[in-house]
Order: structure tokens, then C-alpha cells, then sequence
């Protein structure tokens, strides 16, 4: 599984639609929405999934500097649009060709409608014209694409909490959830975090949301520097234990904090799962969500430039997305740019 920093990279985007949770601010979410896709095409091709094809794709069209010759789209029903979770996973043969993972996505271990999301790797590669590839069916198998990172050299980072969830595959141990991901995915190590939860957090803590890896054997992780937030104590024990962790080549990782967004709410008074994590890097950009905190999305800002100095940074506003709890890197799927068609 390449690191998504190495890939000569295409990216998948799923619109909201009436039938999602999004209906009641459907114009309020399109506008994020919107600014992701252009900031995505202008940096390289960018396949749509939609539901209603002509009225999405004169949407699109309407986007003021949106550069349309990177977009292509497909029609596909799905119940709502985290395509992070429902996408195809890439890996690369050693020959370059690129096989296109099947994993079944069952609702983040059956909390919501996935029936529709769950087809849509399928259909999309049984569509003519859609993406390129191997196919290959894990659908006996539940994984989420934000609950696994890669550095493209053999380690790969992910969650105690998300990948043992009895509802996801709990007939299986850690071991044999740990053997069929390493050889699915080619990791020679896994990183299991059992400390970082989000409040809000409908994934059971998506490594996506808490700690990503970055090149030159960096981590980038969310940290609390306030003792009286709830989050402050797991968030400290996570630090401790990357800490700790080494690649799989044995080498100890540098570090770099992301701080904790101010405390969102919903309007019944709920915390919201803001975090600077969540971010999506293209060919030549790190495309991050901010939240409308100047110092904390300046220092966000400044943290990932450091892990990504070849890279502009480019920010979207997400405090829209975080009403349905997640963010810019839940809503967007990389591939190789081989893959769309």
C-alpha cells in the first residue's frame, strides 16, 4: 500500500445528495464540498461519485475556477458520502500495476444504512469507462480506509479500538486481523494505537482523525494542551506510545504535535470531532481542514508545512462537515492517477 504522499495521485469525491443525513443543509455542506473539488482538480484529476449525474455535474460546472478538464464522474446510489471508508483501497504490484481492494464497509461496525456504499467499489470497476485496475474482492473482510495509514516502506498504522470492534470482524483475533491486513497490503509492520479518542468520533477512532505518517519517518498527532479537556489524558497516553513505536525498519519516529481544536458544539450542545488530522495530500499540495480558530489552524498550518515542505499547504473550511462528524480526509479517496479513466 503506497503512502498516500507517493502516489502520482487521482482522488474520488462522493456529493451529498437529499437521501443523506445532509438533507437538512444540503446547500450549506455543497459550498465545502464545492471548495474541496477545486482545490482538488486544480491540482489533479478528481473523479465524482453522484447520484443524479446531470444535476451534480451542472453544479460543478457552475464552480467559479474549477478546473473542469480534471473532473470525470460516475453515477452511483450510495446512502452517504465518506468515501474514505467505502472506497477502494490501491496497492501497487512490484511490476506497477495497480489492484483496486474490495474491503466490505458494514456502517463503521453497524451504526448506519450501508447497503448502497458497500456496492459501490463494485460497481464502479464493473462500469465501463469508470477506473482501471485489478479487482480484487475482500469483501468477507470489514476495513475502513481511515482507519489504516501507510508509509509506502512496510509499516502500517492503525487503531486498537477501530479494528477490534466486535462488530466489525470479532470472530477473528488480533493476530489473524493483523496477518490478513499485512498480507492484503503488503505491511511487513502494524502499529496498533490504543490510546486517542475523539468525542463525536462515530469511527471508534479512525487513525485519520489522531496521528498520520508523513515523510522523512515523521508523525503528525493530534495533542491537548489543556489538562481540564476530557481528551487531555488519553491524548497524553497516545503521545507516550508513539513514543515508543520504531518502523519497520527499527527506527524511531520524529513527532510533530497538531493542536486540538477549540471545543465545537452542535446545536443540542454536542462536541464535535474537529481535528487538523483530517487532511488530504495531493501531487503538490496538503489540502487541510480549518475551523475558523485563527491561532490553531495558523499552528496546524505550520505543523504540516513542516512535514510536507515540498508541498503548499491549501485550507478548507470544514465546520460544516464536522456536523455529521468528519472531516476533509473522510470525504476524499486517493488512488493512483493510472486508475481513473
Amino acid at each position: 500500500m503506497p503512502a498516500e504522499w507517493e502516489m502520482n495521485q487521482s482522488v474520488m469525491i462522493t456529493l451529498p445528495h437529499p437521501l443523506t443525513d445532509w438533507a437538512y443543509m444540503l446547500d450549506e455542506v455543497r459550498e465545502c464540498y464545492f471548495e474541496i473539488i477545486k482545490a482538488i482538480a486544480d491540482d489533479c484529476r478528481l473523479l465524482i461519485v453522484t447520484s443524479d449525474l446531470i444535476a451534480d455535474s451542472l453544479l460543478i460546472a457552475g464552480i467559479p475556477g474549477v478546473n473542469r478538464g480534471n473532473i470525470s464522474y460516475a453515477a452511483i446510489p450510495t446512502n452517504d458520502t465518506w468515501i474514505r471508508d467505502y472506497g477502494f483501497i490501491t496497492t501497487v504490484t512490484p511490476d506497477g500495476l495497480c489492484e483496486l481492494n474490495d474491503f466490505k464497509f458494514n456502517g463503521w461496525g453497524l451504526k448506519f444504512a450501508a447497503d448502497k456504499d458497500n456496492l459501490v467499489t463494485s460497481v464502479l470497476c464493473a462500469q465501463s469507462g469508470a477506473v482501471c485496475g485489478n479487482y480484487i474482492n475482500r469483501l468477507s473482510f470489514v476495513l475502513e480506509g481511515g482507519s489504516i495509514e501507510s508509509d509506502g516502506c512496510g509499516t502500517l498504522l492503525t487503531t486498537t479500538r477501530c479494528l477490534m470492534s466486535p462488530n466489525r470482524n470479532g470472530g477473528m483475533t488480533r493476530q489473524q486481523i493483523e496477518d490478513y491486513i499485512s498480507d492484503s497490503l503488503g505491511a511487513r509492520k502494524m502499529l496498533w494505537l490504543d490510546h486517542g479518542a475523539l468525542i463525536g468520533d462515530d469511527t471508534d477512532s479512525h487513525i485519520d482523525t489522531l496521528a498520520r505518517l508523513a515523510p522523512a519517518n515523521t508523525i503528525l498527532y493530534v495533542a491537548c494542551d489543556d489538562a481540564a479537556d476530557p481528551h487531555f489524558e488519553e491524548l497524553e497516553l497516545m503521545k507516550r506510545q508513539l513514543e515508543g513505536f520504531t518502523n519497520a525498519d527499527g527506527e524511531s519516529f520524529r513527532l510533530l504535535p497538531l493542536p486540538l481544536p477549540t471545543p465545537i458544539y452542535d446545536e443540542d450542545g454536542l462536541r464535535l470531532p474537529a481535528t487538523y488530522a483530517n487532511y488530504l495530500i495531493t501531487p503538490h499540495s496538503v489540502i487541510m481542514p480549518v475551523y475558523g480558530q485563527p491561532d490553531n489552524d495558523r499552528r496546524a498550518m505550520e505543523q504540516i508545512a513542516r512535514a510536507f515542505p515540498e508541498h503548499d499547504i491549501k485550507t478548507v473550511d470544514c465546520r460544516a462537515l464536522i456536523k455529521q462528524h468528519g472531516s476533509l480526509h473522510c470525504a476524499t479517496m486517493q488512488t493512483s492517477n493510472s486508475v481513473i479513466k
